[in-house]
């Protein structure tokens, strides 16, 4: 067994992971490095186009009405369960967002590439102190930077908030931790911590961080040859371990306090469908920089569909690297367990909490779910490459150079088609134009009310309500009319998002009355006006074409809900439309202002619709 000396105050122990000069590719660590920082950059210029490319999509616009509604952030707010998700860092994000440029997709975007930064240039550290600072670290890293695997987790902004946050962790606290166990600075337990707490309060499945930061430090000494390594990891990082123990249990107990579990036992068939969805289509392509293709049915995201030979070629990808580090470098397969058990718990965590009857397999296809495994194969090869040859078993045949170039620059070029097909699926989605409309006609209408309404069901499900009413999610916006319960001219949003002119169905009628001349007199103490059947308890829209003795106010209610909605009327002839909640067989009309009168005609009470058109 080899000595392993120590790396005192340095970045890596390069008497373990081989000297400064590459022996692959003549590169100083300078120059290593300056292509490191390149390719971040570049990595940063493509996912900006990605950003920039998208827009909202269905829970980014729950976060903008949840957002919308709360004037400052409360516990109420931050601490809410969305989906089984407990996430108060992302719902601030999200209100800070909302609040400086309500529906603006710049803000969210430069979000996005922010987080990216972080997550980038925290795994170049984290490889830079496995590796050194050789041209052999460039391989990982150019893996991490492109390959599609954390693409879809990147362009979504509800799902980046989540995702990104946990990738800075899973590779700053590792690189935390080896750092601590090098030099016993308690800087890096500090550091370590705070970063840990901060992922985990973005993302709950960042309580992994800990385990993975724990991990590395053990399967770095176990390729280093060092006796006990998880004696070693326990003894030299506790200053580390003791606080992620304690910001774990904080969290764990606030998680089980504000969430609710979503955990279902899914069927053996479901089970090995979406893992097999997950895994061969999912996330064996990406190794390679595929897909290449993606499918979609809007609403939902983007999933893979590779081509079979691409699904096969990955396959044979992963067996040749496992038969060659089991062959040529020592204790590795603990590595690749490791790595494997990651995966399988991302794979697991999916299964058991999105299993259901009306689950299709493509969920387990669009990526996010296995994201972060990006980091832990990055930092698995890194820890494969630090491990020692093998003395008695004869070397394969250097590969020049420019060999491994070549593939380098094949994977960049297949990571890039399958962004580029990636963002054609990614603008297909209806919530760009509806957005742009609808923003474009509310700022156009200022001065007249409308009602509520649902968004398009291409834009938000029911499912979503309240959040995908008109009035919560473009509530925000400040150049746009008031929503009320009452207007003078009924207007909707149409599925593309522009304000077309509206009218009543009529479920139900006002007659004419018995007062000729007048319909239904309204007067004192006001009166119940019948309708020509009953209504059940839901939400209707009367229509009320009135007379009024004079300028004032009147309540407006259903007979069997204890609903009413105070409503403005002008003198002379007039028509209001009212929004009312509930059940009843006649309409409630009070007036509100002393003397008023008011004659109430023949009118619809139901659903608004499109007006037809003239001539139809």
């Amino acid at each position: 067994m080899r000595a392993v000396p120590e790396a005192g105050t340095g970045d890596a122990t390069e008497t373990s992971v081989g000297s400064s000069r590459n022996r692959w590719w003549p590169l100083s660590p300078r120059h290593v490095l300056a292509l490191a920082v390149a390719l971040v950059a570049l990595q940063l210029v493509v996912r900006g186009v990605v950003a920039f490319a998208g827009d909202f999509y269905w829970d980014d616009l729950i976060l903008v009405s949840r957002s919308g509604q709360a004037s400052m952030p409360s516990g109420a707010f931050l601490f809410y369960d969305h989906d089984g998700h407990f996430m108060p860092a992302a719902f601030l994000a999200a209100w800070i967002a909302t609040t400086v440029a309500p529906l603006n997709w710049a803000v969210p975007a430069i979000m996005l590439l922010v987080l990216q930064a972080g997550a980038s240039l925290a795994v170049l550290r984290v490889l830079r102190l496995l590796m050194g600072t050789r041209a052999v670290l460039l391989l990982p890293l150019t893996f991490y930077l492109f390959s599609p695997l954390t693409l879809p987790s990147f362009a979504w902004w509800a799902a980046g908030l989540n995702s990104l946050p946990m990738q800075i962790g899973l590779a700053w606290v590792a690189g935390d931790a080896i750092r601590l166990c090098r030099t016993g600075r308690p800087r890096f337990a500090v550091s370590g911590a705070v970063v840990a707490a901060l992922s985990l309060a973005f993302f709950e499945k960042s309580v992994l961080v800990p385990l993975v930061a724990f991990a590395v430090v053990v399967l770095m000494y176990r390729v280093d040859g060092v006796a006990r390594p998880v004696r070693s990891a326990l003894s030299k990082g506790r200053a580390l371990w003791i606080p992620l123990v304690a910001v774990v249990a904080c969290w764990a107990a606030s998680y089980l306090v504000f969430t609710e579990s979503r955990f279902v036992l899914p069927s053996a068939t479901q089970t090995v469908g979406l893992v097999h969805h997950g895994t061969s289509l999912g996330l064996i392509p990406t190794l390679l920089g595929g897909p290449w293709g993606w499918d979609r049915w809007p609403p939902s995201p983007p999933w893979t569909t590779p081509p079979t030979v691409l699904v096969v070629l990955g396959w044979v990808a992963v067996a040749a690297a496992l038969g060659w580090s089991l062959r040529y470098r020592k204790r590795t397969g603990v590595v690749w367990l490791s790595m494997v058990a990651y995966v399988a718990a991302s794979e697991a965590a999916m299964v058991l909490t999105r299993s259901g009857p009306d689950t299709a397999y493509e969920l387990a296809q669009t990526l996010r779910y296995v994201a972060d495994s990006g980091v832990v194969l990055a930092i698995g090869w890194a820890l494969i490459v630090r491990a020692p040859r093998r003395e008695h078993v004869r070397p394969l045949s250097k590969v020049p150079p420019v060999v491994v170039a070549a593939l380098v620059v094949l994977f960049v070029a297949s990571s890039l088609w399958s962004t580029i097909t990636f963002v054609q699926r990614w603008r297909d989605n209806p919530t760009v134009d509806y957005l742009a409309h609808a923003r474009q006609s509310l700022a156009a209408n200022p001065d007249t009310p409308l009602l509520d309404q649902p968004v398009s069901i291409w834009v938000l499900l029911p499912v979503a309500y309240p959040h995908n009413t008109t009035s919560h999610l473009f509530g925000p916006l400040r150049d746009r009319p008031e929503f009320a319960r009452h207007t003078d001219y009924l207007q909707l949003l149409d599925d593309s998002g522009r304000l077309i002119p509206a009218a009543v169905t009529a479920t139900r009628n006002i007659g004419q009355g018995p007062e000729p001349g007048c319909g239904y007199r309204i007067e004192g103490g006001g009166a119940e006006v019948p309708l020509d059947g009953p209504l059940i308890d839901w939400e209707w829209t009367a229509q009320l074409n009135y007379f009024a003795s004079a300028d004032g106010v009147v309540e407006v209610g259903l007979d069997r809900s204890d609903d009413t909605v105070t409503v403005p009327v002008e003198a002379g002839l007039g028509q209001v439309f009212v929004r009312l909640y509930g059940a009843g067989e006649a309409l409630r009309v009070t007036p509100g202002t002393p003397g008023l009168e008011l004659c109430v005609g023949a009118g619809p009470i139901g659903s608004v619709v499109g007006a037809p058109k003239a001539g139809s």
